[in-house]
């Protein structure tokens, strides 16, 4: 494809933390957290209008005149052929919007009822005192919104035996996320993070809050990053 001369997005990456609030912003998707960092996934993607502009809070963000591909609004953004078409809602991987009904099965009628494993209230992290005695010691889960409505066995499988703190990367303040979770760290001794997120660009944000968290604090706890897909099935588990 032939380039012109147009505006388009530089990314600093020596400015960059990876927090992801760019991501959702850019309605063509153009913007994604690989390797911990806002990377451009190709120029065509990129409208040049700049509304992702004001949603880094680190500044990594500005505008340059360059060469560039045209802007081709009809492209499908890199990356996304593995999904299922789908009408989209805006250009964010997040608000895709997938219909799994064709996908159900109704003659199942022997679905095991399962208990809960929760083992505290409240469970939102804005909400969670820092110094709670469940958090003594504690190994903690710290989860997405979405991932227990997406991945069936969530309770069992993640939970058992663990405190819960859940959060949104994409709506709330990851700021105050890290600073709570860095207190609780710090005052609660707790002794492992267990991060569950979707698979989409924006929900990486939980796992920077997570190791922001722990860089910030004076002890090193181990994290285990587990990535939950749309379809509700773990797409990748690791150990850092």
């Amino acid at each position: 494809m032939a380039k012109v001369l147009r505006k388009i997005i530089k990314i600093d990456e020596d400015l960059c933390n990876g927090c992801g609030q760019c991501v959702p912003s850019c309605a063509e998707g153009a913007i994604r957290i690989i390797d911990g960092k806002a990377r451009l996934v190709a120029d065509k993607y990129c409208d040049g209008l700049g509304a992702c502009l004001g949603e880094c809070p680190m500044g990594a963000l500005s505008f340059e005149e360059r060469e560039a591909e045209e802007f081709d609004e009809h492209a499908e953004v890199a990356g996304c052929s593995d999904q299922p078409s789908a009408p989209m809602h805006g250009g964010c991987p997040g608000s895709r919007m997938l219909d799994f009904r064709s996908e159900e099965s109704t003659s199942r009628t022997d679905f095991p009822k399962l208990e809960s494993e929760l083992r505290q209230w409240p469970v939102k992290l804005n909400l969670v005192n820092p110094a709670a005695p469940y958090l003594q010691g504690a190994d903690v889960v710290l989860a997405a919104d979405c991932s227990a409505f997406a991945y069936a066995s969530f309770h069992p499988d993640f939970l058992r035996g663990k405190a819960l703190v859940i959060g949104c990367p994409k709506f709330d303040d990851i700021e105050s996320y890290a600073n709570k979770l860095t207190a609780m760290i710090d005052s609660s001794n707790i002794k492992s993070l267990t991060v569950v997120h979707m698979e989409v660009p924006c929900c990486s944000g939980l796992l920077w809050v997570a190791r922001k968290a722990i860089s910030d604090a004076q002890r090193d706890i181990p994290i285990e990053d587990i990535t939950i897909s749309l379809r509700g099935q773990v797409k990748n588990s690791s150990v850092a």
